[in-house]
């Protein structure tokens, strides 16, 4: 029988928040069996929570945000996908303020601390999402299928295509596990046209931006900082990012997922299909 995870001991991230550019701090928390992922705002009276799941999601632009009453937690599938990856079932990550650190970019800061923190095991059978019939989004430009695999594990095949970018479209085919997760995806960090900054500026996001959390692709050309971390880093971030919105289902997922253009949006969907047949089970 596979055990649920939580965490060995508590831990923190600190760093600068990409949207309101104010420094934000992370607490991981261990918690008990059965308790999911919960984001807590310590920064809001009676500290209030919310449940890391699709059914929760309030906004998908540039990003995965839940949200229950007051206590919204903006961008959240980095952190997610770090959880998802290490196979952490349980616990509660306090927020100071409503956007996380965006840290470099990528999810290996979050993967950092929780490797140092260690995970336990609890007394408690893991909650695992194994599919039983194809799941399908289809939005037109994105299409996401989800297959029952023959191994039980999460099997993601990913292709993205943006103008502009020196290798143009990307794909590639990996099996998700903390090995994986550690060696090609982790890392990957995350992008965006150069032609949506001034939008995005002229709407007061992005004032923490800056080459060291992100990737500008313009004309042809692919800015950052110190280089490539992979060839093809943006069709990793792209798994990434659909690692920790899966995630949101609020179990471990397997299957194998094929994933045209994915993005948030429909990320989110293919979640709230899976919750949907976590029910009828």
């Amino acid at each position: 029988m596979i055990k649920q995870k939580t965490l060995h001991q508590s831990t923190s991230y600190s760093g600068i928040a990409l949207h309101t550019g104010v420094r934000s701090t992370l607490r991981f928390l261990p918690c008990d069996a059965n308790s999911g992922i919960t984001f807590r705002r310590v920064d809001l009276p009676g500290k209030p929570e919310v449940r890391a799941l699709a059914s929760k999601v309030v906004d998908v632009r540039r990003g995965t945000t839940i949200g229950e009453g007051a206590c919204v937690a903006h961008t959240v599938e980095h952190i997610m996908a770090s959880l998802h990856a290490m196979n952490i079932d349980n616990a509660i990550i306090e927020m100071d303020g409503p956007e996380p650190p965006i840290a470099d970019g990528s999810s290996l800061p979050f993967w950092k601390v929780l490797k140092e923190a260690g995970t336990d095991e609890q007394d408690a059978e893991a909650n695992v999402f194994i599919p039983a019939r194809p799941l399908y989004v289809d939005a037109g430009v994105t299409t996401l299928v989800m297959l029952p695999a023959e191994n039980p594990e999460l099997r993601i095949s990913c292709t993205t295509s943006f103008k502009g970018c020196p290798i143009d479209p990307q794909y590639l085919d990996i099996v998700i596990n903390s090995d994986t997760f550690d060696s090609d995806i982790c890392g990957a960090r995350t992008f965006v046209n150069y032609s949506d900054l001034g939008q995005l500026l002229a709407m007061g996001l992005c004032k923490g931006g800056s080459l060291d959390n992100a990737e500008i692709i313009h004309d042809g050309a692919i800015i950052c900082k110190d280089g490539l971390r992979y060839e093809n880093e943006i069709v990793r971030h792209k798994i990434l990012d659909l690692t920790g919105d899966l995630f949101l289902c609020g179990r471990r997922v397997t299957g194998h997922v094929i994933a045209v253009k994915p993005g948030h949006h429909r990320n989110v969907e293919l979640a709230g299909l899976i919750m949907q047949e976590i029910a009828k089970q």
